[in-house]
């Protein structure tokens, strides 16, 4: 299994990250994706992918959370880091939009977000989107400047399904899908199986049996069975297919 959206980098992990990547190895974890969030999250992130190399990818990006007054200093910031970064990044991310917390900056993000999708088609990278009750302007500007990716944490319609799948983009999948009350499962028939992606948030997001704990990239094995009862296969053809598509995008080993 391969976990394609991985905070291993965050303070949660401070106190054990060594054992908790030790742990994941044992599990099954082929290799974690380690997203970038911020100006802060450029160090963290680079630091523990050089102490994991070949099993901890790095991704940065400016988090439409992060978005705020100073914008234009953060993302210039990171974008330098980006830049400089080219040849170790596997992907632009966590970027996108989120209009659940906060909409003060929402034309904010939207020029962030399509300045660093931008910059990922003059370098050949692909995105990892963030998108949280924008979904109408986040496939607009994906559309607009085109690209390629993933949509973390998918969960909407069948339509908006569709409409990623029409801009040849993957679909993550985490732990939402487990979750008691979700309508996941029932969107993903139009989703096929060459197009899904396993992650988890990790820490947080953790799937049943597991909500409520630190969330832990091994517990993808939940959803990946979820995932399983879905498409009505083997488990062994949902990490094989799903491990096949992250080395596609991600162009990994």
């Amino acid at each position: 299994m391969i976990d394609t959206h991985c905070h291993i980098d965050e303070e949660a992990f401070g106190a054990d990250r060594e054992e908790v990547i030790a742990r994941q190895k044992e599990a099954g974890v082929d290799a974690m994706i380690v997203p970038g969030v911020n100006v802060a999250s450029i160090e963290t992130v680079m630091q523990v992918c050089h102490q994991h190399p070949g099993y901890c990818y790095p991704a940065l990006g400016l988090h439409p959370e992060d978005v705020k007054a100073d914008w234009q200093e953060q993302l210039a910031i990171v974008e330098q880091a980006i830049r400089a970064n080219r040849n170790e990044l596997v992907a632009i991310g966590e970027i996108g939009l989120d209009y659940y917390w906060d909409k003060t900056f929402k034309d904010e993000q939207q020029e962030v977000l399509r300045r660093q999708m931008e910059l990922a088609k003059e370098l050949d990278l692909p995105v990892i989107l963030h998108n949280r009750e924008s979904t109408e302007d986040i496939l607009r500007i994906a559309k607009e400047v085109g690209g390629r990716g993933v949509f973390h944490c998918f969960n909407g319609s069948r339509e908006t399904a569709q409409q990623i799948l029409e801009m040849d983009f993957y679909v993550g999948i985490g732990g939402v899908l487990t979750f008691k009350n979700s309508k996941l499962a029932e969107k993903l028939d139009v989703v096929p199986l060459g197009r899904v992606l396993l992650e988890t948030d990790a820490p947080y997001m953790a799937p049943v049996p597991h909500r409520g704990e630190r969330n832990e990239s091994r517990f993808m094995i939940h959803v990946a069975e979820r995932l399983a009862d879905v498409y009505n296969c083997a488990l062994e053809e949902i990490n094989m297919v799903t491990n096949t598509n992250a080395k596609q995008l991600f162009k990994i080993k």
